[in-house]
């Protein structure tokens, strides 16, 4: 296995965090983008996460639609009186951290954005026990100024017969970016979570069924676990959550196995509890109960209390689509599937 690995090496994400804006932001992020595609990395996103800027005025202060932007994590009362610059804004996304308790009201607030605007569900979740640093959105959470880089690890896999393979790919592209960027004060690490996307080789699900057979085999076995405990173990530079994503309509095998009935609301939480990062682009129709969607938010916020782990919950709508029907969400990063009850 040579030291350089000159194919799908993915950054999913490159993130900047700042408590405040300007210029010099720009002329980092696109300095770190032009290294990594020196390098031979293909760059998905770019992203900015500024703490003290407020949500109504994201929009005007960075003139490049190309650019993701995140007010990171924001309280209740913040998250009320913003919510009508949120719903129009056009890149901009938060999570609302919920971690001393969930409410009623807070179901309500979801609600309101499928009401008035669903595809900007994809831009909104509620986090517990948030990690700090993370480039992926909506859960990044401003800690100090800097910038982390998050990957798509998934394409490594491609060709691999085993996990011991994937790993050392894996491996060599963490120390690839190291050596790149470690002399860089401001860099903060690598967010080393599996962050699958669409289907082939940047499915997660894809590898797994190449590995067992079949997704549902898989999930009462430890493979998810030995990945976790990769990543979080031997990343030499971690930043932000390191975990196993499986965002259900993102990695579009996965949606596959959610329209065959094998990715309940259940098996999507014990996958998070032992290896994962909570309820991610999971479809809830606009008919659902809101008592039930408190019931799932309560139980995701007593389990990240009790086991001290990082957990959100990022459900999406299209606005229109009841359970028992199917979606259109016209969104190239959600696959359509015929939604099913939590």
């Amino acid at each position: 296995m040579p030291k350089t690995l000159h194919q799908n090496k993915v950054v999913r994400s490159i993130c900047y965090f700042a408590d405040k804006f300007d210029d010099s932001l720009l002329k980092n992020l696109e300095s770190v983008h032009e290294i990594l595609l020196s390098s031979g990395f293909e760059v998905q996103t770019k992203r900015l996460c500024l703490a003290n800027e407020p949500l109504g005025s994201m929009d005007s202060l960075v003139n490049d639609d190309s650019i993701y932007l995140s007010a990171g994590s924001i309280n209740r009362e913040s998250a009320g009186s913003n919510l009508g610059h949120f719903l129009s804004s056009k890149n901009t996304s938060f999570n609302l951290e919920l971690t001393a308790g969930v409410l009623p009201e807070d179901v309500e607030l979801l609600q309101e954005i499928i009401s008035e605007n669903a595809e900007k569900t994809f831009g909104f979740a509620f986090t517990f026990s948030n990690r700090k640093s993370s480039p992926f959105f909506p859960s990044a959470e401003f800690e100090k100024n800097g910038f982390s880089i998050g990957l798509q690890p998934t394409d490594l896999a491609e060709g691999c017969l085993d996990l011991e393979e994937w790993f050392s790919r894996m491996g060599f592209m963490w120390d690839e970016i190291i050596e790149l960027f470690n002399k860089y004060p401001d860099f903060l690490g690598i967010d080393s979570s599996v962050a699958p996307l669409f289907s082939g080789k940047s499915s997660l699900i894809n590898f797994i069924k190449r590995l067992h057979g079949s997704f549902e085999k898989a999930v009462t076995t430890d493979t998810f676990l030995k990945i976790t405990d990769f990543i979080k173990s031997e990343n030499p530079r971690p930043a932000g959550l390191c975990g196993v994503m499986f965002p259900c309509l993102e990695d579009f095998e996965l949606a596959e196995e959610y329209d065959k009935g094998r990715f309940p609301i259940e098996r999507n939480i014990f996958l998070a509890m032992h290896c994962g990062l909570g309820i991610d682009t999971y479809p809830v129709g606009i008919d659902e109960s809101p008592k039930r969607i408190l019931e799932v938010l309560r139980l995701l916020r007593a389990l990240s209390v009790r086991y001290g782990k990082a957990l959100s919950a990022r459900f999406v709508s299209d606005g229109k689509a009841k359970i028992g029907e199917n979606t259109r969400f016209q969104n190239q990063y959600l696959k359509d599937v015929i939604i099913r009850p939590l």
